[in-house]
């Protein structure tokens, strides 16, 4: 990789820490030269990265990061090169916001029964007019005195079997597939490592995804640890698909890895990004 490449990323449009025009400048000081904005369920937050990504020289790409629902188990799909203006894909979402507010209810009622009082006007607070997620009560948390950091709380109260989680119904991944490709984008399998799968799941869901149109998965990524670059990059290769990477970054002290900091995606792999003109314009 010639230039630096972060194609998943968080702003406070969904659970990030800096507003989109934060993140750009953010971004332009890390070095990243092409960017791709991807909050959770939202597109609200793209034309203002992309004014800002102009004033920074940085080449935008338009992106989303879906929920969606896989044998009872929520995946990642994020979106490249979407039309934010397609009219399916905002009614999709709005649906998607009504969902996370009543999940939003749920997980308060959760950790009120384990002691913890106002999360759910604490995390409402924090995410202001953005959707509402489990980082921003994992946040209100942390500012009250519950946990020392984000990733102690998931740990503590918001993943299975904890006080906070909360089962909850995603849309499917055919239709995820569907709306990101009928809307122009290029749909790719987000952090793999990060779902316990187990083998055989995992090549049931690299088939049923490429079969349904899915272009990309996502090798190099923070969540990743670097065995996994050559693990993913083989099943990427087996599947047929390229190869995407971000830092999924979403603020100083919640991320894995830094923007502009990833390392190169392995030599055999096919990247998402070959071919695209904000490239070419880089070599």
């Amino acid at each position: 990789m010639s230039v630096p490449i972060d194609l998943h990323c968080h702003s406070t449009m969904s659970d990030g820490l800096l507003s989109p025009e934060e993140l750009v400048a953010y971004a332009a000081r890390q070095g990243v030269r092409v960017l791709a904005l991807t909050d959770h369920d939202e597109v609200s937050g793209l034309a203002r990265a992309r004014a800002a990504a102009e004033q920074h020289g940085i080449h935008f790409i338009d992106g989303v990061e879906i929920s969606v629902t896989w044998k009872n188990r929520t995946l990642h799909i994020v979106g490249l090169r979407v039309d934010p203006r397609y009219p399916p894909l905002l009614e999709a979402f709005a649906k998607v916001r009504e969902g996370r507010d009543l999940r939003a209810r749920q997980i308060a009622e959760g950790l009120a029964r384990a002691g913890i009082a106002g999360a759910y006007e604490g995390a409402r607070e924090l995410a202001g007019n953005s959707v509402m997620t489990r980082s921003h009560f994992a946040q209100f948390m942390v500012k009250n005195g519950h946990a020392k950091n984000v990733k102690s709380v998931f740990k503590k109260y918001l993943v299975k079997g904890k006080p906070g989680y909360v089962n909850h119904e995603w849309m499917s991944l055919e239709e995820a597939l569907t709306l990101i490709k009928d809307s122009g984008g290029i749909a790719v399998l987000a952090h793999p490592g990060r779902y316990d799968l187990g083998s055989v799941n995992m090549l049931l869901l690299l088939n049923e995804f490429r079969d349904r149109g899915g272009v990309a998965l996502e090798v190099v990524t923070g969540s990743h640890q670097p065995p996994q670059y050559a693990q993913f990059a083989k099943l990427a290769h087996q599947f047929d698909l390229k190869a995407s990477q971000g830092s999924d970054y979403h603020g100083p002290g919640m991320s894995y890895m830094e923007m502009g900091r990833l390392p190169d995606l392995p030599a055999d792999c096919v990247p998402v990004w070959q071919g695209w003109p904000e490239i070419n314009q880089l070599q």
